[in-house]
């Protein structure tokens, strides 16, 4: 299986309901960087597996649609907590809307999968894999 990873960031604000939050119930904000991984079993006829541009493009849209957001104010996020295992699901669904949606080129139609991961630190991240 072939990949390529595109990185970007996000900045977002959140709380948490649950006594498993802690400190996190409160309002506080997060700093994500961003890898989105595109894989498929063959190169395309070009010889790659995605256009790196257009990934990168793609993936600085979604992120821009959470960017410098309170999730708790956002009409999509009620009543869930955004944890960063929920928003690596998220980023990775929106990538997939892209991809069908003929964003990232008509090589993109035959990719495999996209996993998102969200790097809450150098120490701790959360990674959500999907199939197309």
């Amino acid at each position: 299986m072939f990949s390529i990873t595109v990185r970007d960031h996000v900045m977002i604000a959140h709380s948490f309901r649950g006594e498993v939050f802690g400190p996190a119930q409160r309002l506080h904000g997060a700093t994500y960087v961003v890898d989105a991984s595109f894989r498929r079993a063959d190169l395309d006829a070009d010889g790659i597996v995605v256009d790196i541009g257009l990934a990168t493009q793609e993936l600085g849209a979604v992120l821009a649609d959470l960017n410098y957001r309170n999730l708790d104010d956002e009409p999509a996020f009620a009543g869930v907590n955004t944890s960063t295992e929920f928003l690596a699901k998220v980023i990775a669904d929106r990538l997939a809307e892209k991809v069908h949606a003929g964003a990232l080129g008509t090589g993109a139609r035959d990719l495999a999968g996209i996993t998102v991961a969200l790097h809450e630190s150098h120490v701790a991240w959360a990674t959500y894999e999907r199939t197309l």
